[in-house]
């Protein structure tokens, strides 16, 4: 035999050696891990539910002595209320005196009875060892049974010991009216001792049995079944369960059992209740060592269990082992050959298990290796279209927006150019109309750009709210009703007393966008916008008699930039925004958007918005409404921009509000400014982001601080990003995009201003 084949004839044997040892030594370890785990969670919960068992029962064996002993003692009240209610006098002392007897008959545990006038003078005495006494007239009035029984109709006095050994108390009941005085009876509690005596607790055969016990007020024992431990006043204040007990009883919140302390210094699980009337506590304690005798024997148990399992595992992981070895060695040698390559390869074994099955799941994965090289460079190329195909789309997107943007810009242009000649008042007068208007065009398209990013970013929230649909129809009316007429169309809104659950502003705004693309697209007949109700839902619905629009094109409308063919008699038909917007706030607020047209006929489109309670009042309106009243004169505004343009013009437009202006491109120019000027400012106008990575949050707080008021201010932004939107509310500051419409800039001026009271004096 040649080196080679003396390797490999040596390697599986060494090899399954290994995997022989591993696989025996890994079964008897889980094997035992799972009976020890299992042994270990039995006894934990057969160790808590023996507890709880021997607690509840404890706890009930300690409640019917404390029930015991409060009727006990209620029956010899009852007995002597019933005395208390004969008055006194000395006509009545027979009959008194035959009623003590019979009391002391039926009240065994009552070794004396005293007789006390409402001046706690003592009328008689009748006592089991000495003789009646009648009229002895002493004064008790200063003790305490007379003078509690007298202010809360029972006393119940300390333990006291005769003659160092026989526990007693003093027990006081006052009559039903004050002239009838305070009966006093000296109880022998050495009755309780029956009581606890009855109460058997664990196996009384044991060596140290279970007793039940009870204490006084002081922690001094008064029953015990060991009566010698009565007699020689034995103390308890020093043991656990008493301690816990008191502080129980004292408002704490300590446990009603729990393993403690006896007398002899042994483990015992205790439970207690107290008698309230009498502030004694009743004590039940077993031996910790009969508690958990059935523990014991469960812990003996799985140990023996434990080894008979360690034997018949080590037996059965022997077995597999040996049939395990040559399944994996094939299934082994397979995958290496399917690893290095060889996607041909395939495993045969014959096990009819589930190492069987392991070695078919590594044949179909070759099978499907094979499959995936073969697909694998369609997937790729398929894959690459489709990046190419958002990338059009992207392309598309920007080249719209950059064409939208270039038209308006080159006619700015073209018109600036004319200014610069020697022009006619009408004429320059139509120019800067032109000029306006191309400015409100690209400020349309901003805006409507600046909305789609914040739709698309997340960063615009709805505030759900209920309002009366009639307040957002009327809206409708007043914006649109003019432009309808201007253009020859009949416009009608029908109202509705519904109200509706949804975001006022956002709601509007996809009204407002529905109704102008409506009278942008219609040339004749009219529109009408009214509302149905159907299925919890309030259908609002815009119609007109427009061109209508194409099946094919139906669903491509709400895309951006997307225009149908221009009307005829216009050469421009809007930006395409309109659609796309209403499509994304309809997604927002989760508000389905219809769509119905017939071409030559017109078109409807319905938004569904829940209906909600007309109880509700509506909270939400447009935070801030156009203003084209004139900013308030002589106000000291300070504007900061570092673009020396945007400078220049907003200092024109407040110069000309008949506003103070100072313009700064940092706070630090600003304050030098303000230092000249010697004035304070009324209004702080700031761009969000200033030179070296400053903010307009940053100059702003420079300003107010420096003054030390809080100066009226809000920020503008060339920004689309959502974060100087979500940054500037956090702040508490209005934030305007640019380009800012004068109007806007205006309206926001005036806001700000009356916000803070109408400006700042300087």
């Amino acid at each position: 035999m040649g080196k080679g084949s003396l390797l490999k004839s040596v390697w599986p044997c060494s090899m399954r050696g290994r995997l022989f040892r591993k696989y025996v030594t890994a079964t008897a370890a889980i094997v035992c891990l799972a009976l020890i785990t299992n042994g270990l969670i039995d006894i934990w919960f057969s160790y808590r539910e023996q507890r709880a068992l021997l607690m509840r029962i404890q706890q009930s064996q300690a409640d019917f002595a404390a029930a015991d002993i409060s009727q006990y003692f209620h029956e010899i009240e009852t007995q002597m209320a019933w005395i208390t209610s004969l008055p006194w006098n000395p006509d009545n002392l027979e009959q008194w005196r035959l009623d003590a007897v019979r009391l002391m008959r039926h009240a065994p545990a009552i070794t004396e009875l005293t007789e006390l006038d409402s001046q706690g003078r003592e009328q008689f005495r009748m006592s089991r060892q000495t003789r009646d006494v009648i009229a002895s007239e002493t004064d008790h009035s200063a003790d305490p049974a007379f003078v509690e029984a007298m202010a809360r109709k029972f006393y119940y006095g300390p333990v006291y010991y005769v003659a160092g050994s026989e526990p007693y108390m003093t027990l006081a009941l006052a009559g039903t009216r004050r002239e009838d005085g305070v009966i006093v009876a000296q109880v022998n509690l050495k009755f309780i001792w029956d009581v606890v005596s009855r109460i058997k607790v664990g196996d009384c055969g044991a060596a140290h049995c279970g007793v039940a016990y009870v204490v006084d007020s002081q922690s001094r024992l008064i029953a015990h079944p060991d009566i010698s431990l009565v007699l020689r006043n034995t103390d308890l204040s020093h043991l656990p369960q008493v301690q816990n007990a008191r502080l129980d009883l004292d408002g704490g919140d300590a446990p009603r059992g729990g393993t403690a302390i006896d007398l002899h210094h042994k483990p015992v699980l205790s439970a207690y209740a107290a008698v309230p009337a009498l502030n004694w506590l009743v004590f039940v304690d077993l031996p910790l060592d009969q508690a958990y005798a059935p523990i014991y024997v469960s812990v003996d148990r799985s140990g023996a269990l434990l080894l008979a399992a360690l034997a018949l595992s080590l037996t059965v992981g022997v077995f597999l082992a040996r049939r395990m070895t040559v399944p994996i060695r094939a299934l082994n040698e397979g995958a290496a050959r399917i690893g290095s390559g060889d996607l041909t390869q395939r495993i045969a074994i014959d096990t009819r298990d589930e190492l069987q099955e392991l070695g078919e799941q590594f044949n179909n994965m070759a099978a499907r290796l094979e499959e995936s090289y073969a697909t694998l460079e369609g997937k790729v190329e398929q894959r690459t279209r489709e990046l190419e195909v958002a990338n059009n789309a992207k392309s598309r997107f920007l080249a719209a927006a950059s064409h939208d943007l270039r038209q308006p810009l080159h006619a700015l242009g073209l018109f600036v150019g004319q200014l610069r000649g020697r022009l006619r008042v009408k004429e320059r007068e139509r120019i800067i109309g032109r000029i306006e208007a191309a400015v409100a065009a690209m400020s349309e398209l901003f805006h409507a750009l600046l909305d789609i990013s914040k739709l698309d970013a997340g960063a615009m929230a709805k505030n759900l709210t209920g309002f009366p649909v009639a307040k957002l129809l009327g809206r409708v009316e007043t914006t649109f009703a003019e432009a309808a007429r201007a253009k020859g169309l009949s416009f009608r809104v029908v109202h509705s007393s519904a109200w509706v659950r949804s975001d006022f502003i956002l709601l509007e705004q996809i009204v407002f966008n529905l109704v102008s693309n409506a009278i942008r697209y219609t040339q004749r007949g009219g529109l009408v916008v009214g509302c149905r109700s159907r299925q919890g839902l309030l259908r609002v619905e815009v119609a007109d008699t427009g061109s209508g629009i194409p099946p094919d094109q139906q669903d491509k409308v709400f895309g951006e930039f997307y225009r149908l063919a221009e009307p005829e008699g216009e050469r421009r038909a809007g930006l395409g925004l309109g659609l796309a917007i209403v499509d994304r706030l309809c997604r927002l607020l989760d508000h389905p958007i219809g769509l119905k047209s017939v071409v030559g006929k017109g078109s409807v489109f319905s938004v569904d918005v829940p209906l909600s309670e007309a109880h509700q009042k509506a909270s939400a309106e447009p935070a801030l409404q156009p203003d084209r009243s004139r900013p308030p004169a002589k106000k000291l505004v300070v504007v900061i921009d570092d673009d020396p343009l945007v400078l220049e013009g907003m200092s024109g437009i407040f110069r000309s509000w008949g506003c103070k202006v100072i313009t700064a491109e940092s706070e630090i120019a600003a304050l030098s400014r303000l230092t000249q000027a010697d004035h304070r400012p009324d209004l702080i106008i700031s761009d969000y982001h200033l030179a070296q990575g400053r903010s307009g949050f940053d100059v702003v707080e420079k300003l107010r601080n420096t003054f030390a008021v809080e100066i009226p201010a809000f920020l503008i932004s060339g920004d689309t990003n959502p974060k100087p939107l979500h940054d500037a509310k956090a702040k508490g500051f209005h934030l305007l995009h640019k380009p800012v419409d004068p109007i806007a800039l205006r309206a926001m001026f005036n806001h700000t201003i009356r916000q803070h009271g109408g400006g700042l004096s300087h």
